[in-house]
């Protein structure tokens, strides 16, 4: 069923809307089969789930990852890193300029989206675009088509010009490129009719399909995506807030949700976590280098991540005499092996040589081994600024291996680059990546700025912690208030307000309760301690404190109270 055509030249907006949603419940009427009333109950009473991909991160847990978090504030501030806040979306021009249009990340793993509320004109599109298509001969449902196109497209071009639409060269080239569309169909619709020839059907047929991708490609307002990582972000924010008037280098970090649309597997989902560091700014001395890594391992060693494996290299930078030398170098040996690498490392030779040394599958490691090294194709001073990174960690007593294989793809990176790996991850064992990108900020469109940054998969940290038994977090309450009676609800309303400003966490309960009773739920809730209140205690002044786990109980006045648990916290601890 085609939209019928409207009269006029202007296009009726709701009507297209109206007719759309008739449609749309015209076909599902058509396909609905009987459903019997225990499957409808069934389906009523349907629980919903987390999205594929993402999960709840629930207590104790929880205490978990604010321990690491807050250990990253600790370490990064002793080290001079100020907290940047970031958006959780961003232009999707920004990704794609800063991890590359080119990349799986940003052609098929970013979440975007139009930000705009026409609604309506989004639905005629649909209607449009999911228009059966017919055949050559049938010229009034052709006809019919082009007038209704035509009609939408005179009133994206009113809401163009007055700029309701994002007034872009990519918009006025769609308009534009519909009309020449249709011009084309019109002259090879001419022609069959005159000499019928399937050549002529077959350019009207595809002008068809390029009329309704034209369509796809109009923008209703800006493209927006939820952020896959973000040293992009951090380096839009230096450049916007003019960051660079400000006493250099500019040291940031960030912790947050990071999006992107892969296959979850271990450790890994689509919305994940990251912890990070910029330095941004200033000069790039190797001794920067080495400072930013020094930090990283003071962390994970605060964190209690042991067994992590430092893995540095040197990219060189993008010169014939360097890396773009060795990438030419590589290319030609890749081309020699050609047939015995997998269809990804086969185009990549072509996209991204580096990319081939990413490779992890097990019939390419062999060849891989025979390749040339960057290392011995680096400039004399690139060769200098290794060397000197390398002296700069042994001084500050960071251990390290070398890695040629650890390279990155796009032309900004250069010089320092690094991997920390972690156990308990299986093969997929990185924690955390990063490097130098000298020309980031500049391509961002900023000054010619120094760079160099990192980033922690914080789930993936969180996992090996949890694998290696390093994880344990104190869980329960420290302690839980039996009272019994009137009178001894009072002060047990001030010794919980005492003790949690002390810093202590208590469980007060809000009904009175049978003593066996009130002793099973603070066992249940995992408490330290059970403050035990009745008219005696309160009377005497002497308030029942009983450690759970030994059964031993003392009396104490209330003063003395506070002092008994600080001296046991640590212990606790």
């Amino acid at each position: 069923m085609l939209c019928p055509s409207l009269p006029g030249r202007a296009l009726q907006a709701r009507w297209f809307a109206r007719w759309l949603r008739a449609r749309i419940s015209q076909l599902c009427r058509g396909s609905e089969l009987p459903v019997s009333d225990a499957t409808a109950k069934r389906e009523e009473r349907r629980k919903f789930q987390a999205i594929r991909g993402t999960r709840d991160l629930l207590p104790p847990e929880t205490a978990l990852w604010n321990r690491v978090e807050q250990t990253a504030h600790e370490v990064f501030s002793t080290f001079g890193f100020g907290e940047i806040r970031l958006p959780i979306f961003e232009p999707t021009e920004l990704f794609a300029r800063a991890v590359g249009g080119e990349t799986d990340i940003v052609s098929k793993e970013m979440y975007t989206f139009e930000d705009h509320g026409f609604v309506e004109l989004e639905q005629v599109r649909a209607a449009l675009i999911i228009t059966k298509t017919f055949d050559i001969k049938d010229v009034s449902s052709f006809s019919a088509f082009e007038r209704n196109v035509l009609n939408y497209v005179s009133t994206l071009r009113e809401r163009f010009n007055s700029a309701e639409v994002p007034k872009t060269p990519e918009n006025e080239r769609v308009l534009d490129s519909i009309l020449n569309l249709f011009e084309r169909m019109n002259h090879f619709l001419k022609k069959y009719l005159e000499t019928p020839a399937d050549s002529h059907a077959d350019m009207f047929d595809q002008y068809l399909l390029d009329v309704k991708h034209a369509l796809r490609s109009f923008h209703f307002g800006d493209v927006l995506s939820l952020r896959p990582e973000a040293t992009a972000s951090v380096c839009r924010a230096y450049i916007e807030h003019n960051m660079q008037q400000l006493p250099q280098p500019v040291k940031l970090y960030y912790m947050g949700p990071m999006f992107r649309r892969e296959r979850p597997q271990k450790g890994r989902y689509r919305q994940f976590y990251q912890i990070g560091a910029e330095i941004l700014g200033g000069s790039d001395a190797p001794a920067i280098d080495a400072e930013v890594i020094e930090m990283l391992m003071t962390y994970f060693d605060k964190v209690g991540l042991h067994g992590a494996t430092l893995y540095i290299n040197s990219i060189g930078h993008n010169a014939e005499n360097c890396r773009r030398g060795y990438v030419a170098n590589l290319k030609a040996a890749l081309e020699k092996v050609k047939d015995k690498l997998c269809p990804d490392s086969q185009r990549r030779i072509d996209t991204n040589p580096l990319r081939v040394l990413d490779s992890k599958l097990e019939s390419e490691q062999p060849i891989i081994a025979t390749l040339p090294h960057i290392a011995d194709h680096l400039c004399d001073e690139c060769k200098t600024n290794y060397a000197e990174v390398k002296r700069q960690l042994e001084v500050r007593g960071v251990l390290y291996q070398e890695n040629w294989r650890l390279v990155r793809g796009l032309d900004y990176y250069m010089r320092t680059t690094f991997e920390i790996t972690a156990p308990g991850l299986g093969s997929q064992n990185a924690v955390c990546g990063g490097g130098r990108y000298d020309g980031l900020v500049e391509l961002l469109g900023g000054p010619p700025t120094k760079g160099i940054g990192f980033a922690i998969g914080e789930d993936r940290l969180i996992l090996s912690l949890q694998e290696s038994g390093k994880a344990k977090v104190e869980q329960g309450r420290d302690v839980y208030i039996a009272w019994m009676g009137e009178h001894a609800y009072a002060a047990a309303i001030r010794a919980a307000k005492d003790l949690r400003n002390a810093g202590f966490s208590v469980e007060l309960p809000p009904l009175e309760q049978k003593f066996g009773k009130a002793l099973g739920q603070a066992d249940k809730l995992g408490a330290k301690y059970a403050l035990i209140l009745g008219d005696n205690e309160v009377s005497e002044a002497l308030w029942t404190i009983k450690t759970l786990s030994t059964g031993e109980q003392q009396k104490l006045p209330e003063p003395e109270l506070l002092q008994f648990l600080r001296d046991q916290k640590p212990e606790s601890q």
